[in-house]
């Protein structure tokens, strides 16, 4: 049993013939006879996977209700997640800036507190009937917004080592994954909150470990082919490989990705033109002759369908609330509120004006039933989405936020996110211990391990390296994941973007950071001392990380400090 480095990719790089071990090209017969790369003990590694898991649970849902408020962006998404459950739609509130009716819902009073009129919501839906299912069980409080929130965030951990173990047949190797996640600061703090970002990255995730799984049912598929099929058709098998499983999977998985932040779009895309990639180097390994432009089509196609058409099909059908109570949008959108909202009710988008009955053409049209009803909901949902669209990329231009920052730093922690603090508590108040003169405060902040990311950088240039010079698939899913997740972001700079975002970027980061400990640990095959090496320092760096995760933990779970004890983790100026 191995339980140390990855090994070597299967069949075929990048592109290419197949290689043995030694670089010699393998023959077509041989590369048939290959049995399929087996993976460790099952048992074993079920059991690892299964108590990194657990213990991550126990870490999320310590505390989970304190500090009971609304914390940064909860309180819109707590509310649309309540209200989804009971209208089937997200209701407006009295008082919408959150004052009056957060005071209200804290002390247990909310019945009274919706208005008919539908609320002008900017994010799909997904995420919050997911936050809204842990209200329906454990009550409209900060436990039951962040409850399913917490979950999601350690499935999260457990989809992370079951897809590092698919990559590198290690379970060890998976592990470490586990661990780097579970003990990132961010991931943790956004397991611990209502807000929709830690859905996207577990969706994101489970979509592109289907394409892994996919990737290795398509080349055992090929194969299993009778010998002499793929070399006389010229092409390859065509109509045995036009119904993928895990691609269908992943198209369903990409549809609640999307369906939580449309920001899902971009690594949907980049890992689309990666399969067709990795399919064309299957083909190629297999004798097919111009198996870059036959794949173009023989598994683009497939792969569109599968990816993006059952993915729309999915992101539709998550708007179901909305479709079926469209007529509510369309009264509530036709009207002077919405105006003023999207015209300038502050500072920002002033300059962005609509006319709302050229705007909203199903506005003012009486609702109809049946299917012409549900072209006339799909019409209005459209238009809402251009709306929605306008919102995102003009109305907010130009606009301030205390905790924006640029995605320039984002992966070298530039700016946390404070998403609640109490401050001023005099000594002697509260269990405050600070001398005269000074004070304490509680915290939760919004920011990463820096030995998570940090190294994770450096992991991530090495990965390049890697999948070009070496032509090592594995670091390239490292490296398509981080850039489609992270560099679009730098197309809305002009408005507030906050680094958390960047969570849907993390996997990736642990991805790399992990492939590079194997590459670090080498063959498990027998002891040498580059092996007894690499494992001390692979195991310092996991203690450094869990020992870096502790410091910081009183600012991640709220916990009092002195100022003095603040101050020694606010490392540096921009985090204030």
């Amino acid at each position: 049993m191995t339980t140390g480095a990855a090994a070597p990719p299967e069949r075929g790089r990048m592109t290419g013939l197949s290689h043995d071990a030694d670089g010699e090209p393998v023959p077509l017969a041989q590369e048939r006879a290959r049995p399929r790369r087996r993976l460790e003990d099952p048992f074993i590694g079920w059991t690892a996977t299964l108590s990194i898991t657990l213990v991550s649970l126990f870490l999320r849902l310590w505390k989970l209700g304190t500090p009971h408020a609304f914390e940064f962006d909860e309180t819109y998404y707590a509310k649309d997640a309540w209200s989804l459950w009971h209208f089937g739609y997200a209701r407006d509130y009295i008082d919408n800036d959150g004052g009056v009716a957060n005071k209200h819902i804290l002390n247990g009073q909310s019945t009274h507190l919706w208005k008919p009129d539908a609320s002008m919501v900017v994010h799909p839906e997904v995420g919050k009937w997911l936050i809204g299912l842990g209200e329906k069980l454990f009550g409209f409080s900060p436990l039951g917004w962040r409850v399913v929130p917490a979950v999601i965030g350690t499935l999260l951990i457990l989809v992370m080592i079951r897809f590092v173990r698919r990559l590198t047949g290690s379970t060890l190797l998976g592990c470490i994954a586990g661990l780097i996640l579970s003990f990132d600061g961010l991931e943790f703090v956004l397991s611990r909150l209502a807000l929709l970002d830690i859905f996207v990255a577990f969706f994101l995730l489970c979509a592109v470990h289907c394409l892994v799984l996919d990737r290795d049912w398509y080349r055992a598929r090929l194969a299993a082919l009778v010998p002499g099929q793929v070399e006389d058709d010229g092409w390859g098998p065509v109509k045995a490989l036009l119904f993928r499983p895990w691609l269908l999977v992943s198209g369903i998985c990409w549809g609640l990705a999307c369906g939580s932040k449309w920001e899902a779009i971009y690594p949907l895309a980049a890992f689309g033109v990666l399969v067709v990639a990795w399919c064309a180097g299957a083909r190629k390994s297999f004798g097919v002759t111009f198996a870059g432009p036959k794949s173009l089509l023989a598994d683009g196609v497939p792969a569109f369908v599968h990816l993006v058409l059952v993915g729309l099909i999915v992101y539709l059908a998550t708007w179901t609330g909305w479709l079926m109570h469209s007529s509510q949008y369309v009264e509530y959108l036709s009207d002077t509120q919405y105006t003023h909202y999207v015209s300038g009710g502050s500072d920002c988008g002033k300059n962005i004006t609509f006319d709302n009955s050229k705007h909203w053409p199903t506005a003012g049209q009486p609702v109809r039933h049946g299917l012409p009803g549900l072209v006339q909901g799909l019409e209005s949902l459209w238009y809402y989405h251009r709306d929605v669209y306008v919102f995102h990329t003009q109305f907010l231009t130009g606009c301030t936020h205390t905790y924006a920052s640029q995605p320039r730093g984002w992966l070298l922690l530039n700016r946390p996110v404070g998403v609640d603090a109490e401050t001023g508590i005099k000594p002697g108040t509260g269990g405050c211990d600070a001398p005269q003169g000074s004070d304490c405060l509680r915290q939760v902040i919004l920011l990463g391990t820096p030995a998570v990311w940090w190294a994770g950088v450096l992991a991530l240039i090495a990965s390049l390296f890697w999948w070009i010079g070496a032509r090592d698939w594995r670091f390239g899913i490292a490296v398509v994941g981080a850039a489609s997740t992270w560099l679009p972001w730098f197309l809305y700079d002009g408005r507030p973007i906050f680094s958390f975002y960047s969570i849907i970027t993390l996997p990736f980061l642990v991805l790399a950071l992990t492939l590079v400990i194997g590459k670090l640990l080498g063959p498990s095959t027998a002891p040498t001392p580059r092996r007894t090496v690499g494992v001390v320092a692979a195991g310092s760096y996991v203690v450094l990380v869990m020992l870096n995760f502790a410091w910081f933990w009183p600012i991640y779970t709220d916990a009092l400090l002195t100022h003095a004890e603040w101050l020694q983790r606010i490392w540096f100026s921009r985090w204030i």
